[in-house]
């Protein structure tokens, strides 16, 4: 599966560590830097030979307020995500904020739950936008219409074992091979290991989303392929 890279910026150290912790424990996240101020943020970003995929920034920072260097991150990455976390709560701040494209807005103290929603949200939604050429409405819908219960949503939905993130991976797998694909193959795709992948494609067998069938090209024990259930006009 693939890790995504965050930067953080936040001047007090105690906090960075906190939240470098907190993001830590989500498996598919790797904080690339801490940095302590708007000038810090900027020149790390000019040095970067890839941008990472996204900024936990802090309203408080002690040489610019944050919305400015949101501002000026937005004019020069305008492909960045970036999650405010801070204590303001200003409503015009706040309104700034989202009118700016931020991904989420979560305020200290952190509620850390709420955090790994979030970062379990965005690694779905960074997932669909990398892998998939083409998205049908729901997927629209879920990137468009995203509220801070979804991941939690999703977890009472899934059965025990099923995670999001790893779902859309699997999911993508079967768009990507239309004719079918193996469970091998899909593990492959997916960076997941061959029972797990054999596990969601089940998953997606028992809710319709694929079709199950046996390929009997080569000799010897027919294999078991997966593709997406094709869907009436």
């Amino acid at each position: 599966m693939t890790t995504l890279s965050v930067l953080i910026v936040e001047d007090d150290f105690r906090v960075a560590g906190i939240i470098e912790d907190a993001v830590h424990n989500g498996a598919s996240y790797q904080v690339v830097n801490k940095t302590k101020t708007a000038r810090e943020t900027i020149d790390f970003l000019k040095s970067c030979p890839s941008l990472p995929d996204l900024v936990l920034l802090d309203v408080y920072i002690p040489d610019a307020d944050g919305l400015s260097l949101l501002r000026e991150i937005r004019e020069l990455y305008g492909k960045l995500d970036i999650i405010m976390i801070t204590a303001a709560r200003e409503t015009e701040t706040i309104q700034e904020a989202i009118r700016s494209g931020i991904y989420d807005y979560i305020l200290k103290p952190i509620d850390f739950q709420r955090f790994q929603e979030t970062l379990k949200q965005y690694a779905s939604h960074h997932a669909m936008l990398q892998q998939q050429g083409e998205l049908e409405q729901e997927d629209i819908d879920r990137l468009i219409h995203q509220k801070k219960n979804t991941a939690s949503r999703l977890d009472e939905v899934l059965p025990k074992g099923i995670d999001p993130a790893t779902l859309e991976h699997i999911k993508n797998s079967l768009n990507k091979e239309q004719a079918g694909v193996s469970a091998a193959k899909a593990a492959g795709l997916a960076g997941v290991s061959r029972p797990t992948a054999r596990r969601y494609l089940e998953y997606l067998a028992s809710i319709n989303y694929a079709e199950v069938f046996s390929s009997y090209g080569d000799p010897g024990r027919p294999q078991r392929l997966y593709q997406v259930t094709a869907r009436k006009n």
